[in-house]
Parts: C-alpha cells; sequence; structure tokens
C-alpha cells in the first residue's frame, strides 16, 4: 500500500537524491532519524528501504543500512509520476484553502499540512516555492511561509492578464474542428453544470472546481507554454481564494453558473462576436468578485 502513496514516492526520491551527495560506503542513520528527517511515518520509511534494499542500493542488515552503489536516474519515481504527485497536492491545497475558510496572511504549519495532504514537508516546500514567485506565497525571514492577501492592484493587473490569455483561447477553440475533444469536454462540463443547478442549495461549493475545469478546458487549446503555468495561478486565485468572503456565496455561484452555461452556447456558436462578449462578460463578473473579497469593488488609483 505504501508504494502507491503520494507520501512514500517523494520521500523515496527524497532519500534517493540524499543518497547520490554521498559515497559509497556510507551508512545510514536509523529509521528513527530518517522518519524525522523524511517527514513521514516509519512504515514509510521501512518500505523505502525495502525498495533501496531490493534494488541493491543498500544492504540492509538488521540496524545496518549501508550504501551498496550510487543511485541512477531510472532508480528514481519518473517525472511524470511526481508532477502527478503535484496535480494532487495543488487540488489538495486548493481544496483545503476552500474548505477551511483560511484567511489572508495565515501562516502555514507545514509538517501538519504535509501529514493533511499526506504528502512529505519536502514535497510540500517545494510546491510552495514555486508558488512564492508569484508574491502569492512568502517565506519568512525566520522561517515557514505565509500566505498573504491580495492588493487592489494585483487584482487589476492579474485580471486584465487572465483576459488576454483567455479570449487568445476562445479565438482559437471556435476555429476548431467538430471532432476535436473540446466540444465532447465542453459537453460533460455543460451536464455537470445542470447537475449543480439542481442542487445547488448543499452543492454549491463544488461550483469552484467546476469553474476551474471549464477555463482550463477553454485555456487548452493553446500550446503556450507559458499560457499553461499562468492556469496554476488562476487556480490559485479564481477559483479557491475569492472564496475567503464567504458573503452571499450560493448565490454569486449561481449566477456563475448562468453565465458559464451562456458561455458555452456562445462558443458553440462559432461567432467570434458572440464568444467574445460571453467571456468578457463572466471574465468582468469574476474579476468584481475578486476585488470584493479583498476589500474594494474600484480598480485603484492610477
Amino acid at each position: 500500500m505504501a508504494r502507491s502513496n503520494d507520501r512514500f514516492k517523494a520521500a523515496f526520491n527524497q532519500l534517493v537524491d540524499a543518497l547520490g551527495r554521498e559515497k559509497v560506503g556510507y551508512e545510514l542513520p536509523s529509521e528513527t532519524i530518517l522518519a524525522r528527517e523524511l517527514g513521514v511515518s516509519r512504515t514509510i520509511v521501512r518500505a523505502i528501504l525495502e525498495r533501496l534494499s531490493k534494488t541493491r542500493i543498500i544492504s540492509w542488515r538488521g540496524r545496518r543500512k549501508r550504501l551498496q552503489r550510487l543511485p541512477r536516474e531510472e532508480d528514481r519515481f519518473s517525472e511524470r509520476e511526481i508532477e502527478n504527485l503535484t496535480e494532487r497536492l495543488e487540488g489538495k491545497f486548493f481544496e483545503w484553502i476552500l474548505r477551511t475558510d483560511v484567511a489572508p496572511d495565515t501562516r502555514l504549519n507545514v509538517s501538519l499540512l504535509a501529514r493533511q495532504f499526506e504528502t512529505t514537508p519536502h514535497a510540500l516546500q517545494d510546491f510552495l516555492t514555486h508558488f512564492s514567485r508569484f508574491g502569492i506565497i512568502e517565506r519568512r525571514p525566520s522561517g515557514g511561509w505565509i500566505l498573504r492577501g491580495f492588493t487592489p492592484e494585483y487584482a487589476i493587473e492579474l485580471s486584465e492578464f487572465r483576459e488576454m490569455i483567455e479570449l487568445e483561447s476562445v479565438r482559437r477553440l471556435i476555429e476548431m474542428p467538430g471532432d476535436h475533444p473540446v466540444w465532447a469536454q465542453l459537453d460533460t462540463i455543460e451536464q455537470d453544470h445542470w447537475a449543480l443547478v439542481d442542487a445547488i442549495d448543499t452543492r454549491y461549493r463544488d461550483f469552484s472546481a467546476l469553474d476551474d475545469r471549464l477555463h482550463t478546458t477553454i485555456n487548452s487549446v493553446q500550446s503556450n507554454r507559458f499560457a499553461r503555468e499562468f492556469q496554476s495561478l488562476i487556480s490559485m486565485i479564481f477559483h479557491y481564494h475569492y472564496q475567503w468572503n464567504k458573503r452571499s456565496e450560493k448565490q454569486r455561484n449561481a449566477v456563475a453558473i448562468g453565465e458559464h452555461l451562456n458561455y458555452i452556447d456562445a462558443l458553440r456558436t462559432r461567432d467570434w462576436i458572440k464568444a467574445q462578449r460571453a467571456a468578457s462578460s463572466h471574465l468582468a463578473t469574476a474579476r468584481k468578485t475578486l476585488l470584493a473579497s479583498i476589500g474594494t469593488t474600484r480598480p485603484p488609483a492610477i
């Protein structure tokens, strides 16, 4: 079971990387110390040691664990597996923000969150470092991390950039042939919207994930690597952060569902003017929602 666990895979790669910096003959510390350094349980540590022993990276006799050969790249879990792990970690992190009403300027307990997300502190640190370059998450001078709020200026700039990217995606999408997979994906997303309409009283918080799916699908028609990278930031802010403001959340989500359905209908017309208007209208609403969540409804003074 441990071998299929995200925490196991991340910790295994972490230890393999560390062993790659040692010399053959190096003696590994105790299971207790390894568990503390990797931020996992001793059960996972033993599973890691078993894999290392089976691949003859270490020799393991009783309490003695010695490096038998230096690890090779093929000994690690593949980058694709780690990418999948990162994607799942993103989902867990965003879901935590959404479901637990995390406020701006919240200090993050990395060890506690790593256990909650079933990953390692090392993997979570990498994840936080990834987002820190956007100014969303900040490393504290004294150590640790803090989740920052957003200024009106930041929100406006982000919204403008988002609109540029998505309108270009819309232009490309309406030119896609009828057998392109994106149209079937939009059909499924539309059905899921109607299902949420029927259960809006109890499932209105599920809209955030559906919102993410729609915009991610629309932007998927772009091969631009920077647009793909930006989608992660969009998920963090527009689909989770704005919900820190819980006032009228069900009503806001119901309105947004209606805008999504109009948006999908406009895309199907293949008419640029109609699709552009529907996209711009919905993105303008998203901008207002974001500004409201940080205490303002007007753009900052220039």
